[in-house]
């Protein structure tokens, strides 16, 4: 299968996208390109909201607005009146490291994890918000965190250190957090991408895009691939299921690094692609605090 373009939105860096139930509409955020952007697929329309800093992950709030993860510290942001609310900062000691991939669990905490940018040293971390703004280190000795997201049941998490080149699972516990029992449920050392932004679907797949793979792949619940998304760009970088029945998923790609050259012969890059793959995904939770 292929995912076709739907939209032209050539971003720098476009990553952690969602879909939100309350305006049915997909969202992401463009790291390096000081952006927020959303998407309408009844309706093809699209917006655009400029930020001051890099947004590299954010979700809804169930009471209204967004926690977002800045590259320094998380905050719970109106877009509306700019007002925010400190919850924590980042790794403050460390100013090679900024936060990365994240995405809610199924009772409502915010999972996301940093990266080294600078030396790519695996001194980072991942973090667990929850909704009291209690935060909790869950994973140590991290280099680029990708791939987190939860199963169905949110009784595992997926997540992949993208260096290492494999998805890892852990046993994830809904009511305390915590996780456990770590073991590699895919390996992508036979794979032409490295792990980057990954879903879920209901059939207990888990779809990953693949960093300068120039495809989705579909991890089988026994771990093997079974399933691949041509991306017609070297760099897709997230995907989600979206659509009133969440089974469109969307793909979002970066230009970042990629000369005159490489953007002459894929102009694409950067841009929001969609493919139905015969499957459906499951809705993420808001963020409860």
């Amino acid at each position: 299968m292929r995912a076709e373009r739907v939209l032209d939105c050539r971003n720098h860096h476009g990553e952690g996208i969602f879909w939100n139930a309350e305006d049915q509409r997909m969202w992401w955020t463009d790291i390096e390109g000081l952006a927020l952007w959303s998407y309408d697929p009844a309706t093809g329309s699209h917006a655009k909201q400029t930020v001051a800093e890099r947004v590299c992950c954010f979700a809804p709030r169930a009471s209204g607005g967004l926690i977002i993860a800045y590259a320094d510290r998380v905050v719970l942001a109106d877009l509306g009146t700019g007002a925010e609310t400190l919850v924590c900062e980042f790794e403050p000691g460390n100013p090679e490291t900024r936060m990365n991939d994240g995405r809610t669990d199924r009772s409502g905490r915010l999972i996301v994890g940093g990266m080294n940018e600078v030396s790519g040293t695996p001194n980072s971390s991942v973090i667990s918000i929850g909704a009291d703004l209690s935060v909790t280190k869950l994973i140590d000795g991290v280099s680029c965190a990708n791939s987190t997201c939860f199963s169905a049941d949110g009784g595992t998490m997926f997540f992949a250190d993208t260096p290492d080149r494999e998805i890892v699972a852990y046993d994830y516990d809904p009511r305390s957090g915590a996780v456990t029992n770590r073991r590699v449920h895919a390996s992508f050392r036979d794979e032409p991408g490295l792990p980057d932004g990954s879903c879920v679907d209901a059939d207990g797949g888990v779809w990953n895009a693949e960093w300068e793979g120039h495809r989705v792949v579909r991890v089988a619940p026994n771990g093997e691939i079974d399933q691949v998304i041509e991306v017609p760009v070297w760099k897709p970088t997230c995907c989600a299921f979206g659509g009133p029945d969440l089974d469109t998923l969307y793909i979002t790609t970066s230009r970042l690094m990629s000369d005159d050259r490489a953007l002459q012969k894929e102009p694409d890059s950067g841009g929001l692609f969609a493919v139905k793959p015969g499957v459906r995904g499951v809705l993420d939770a808001p963020f409860k605090g």
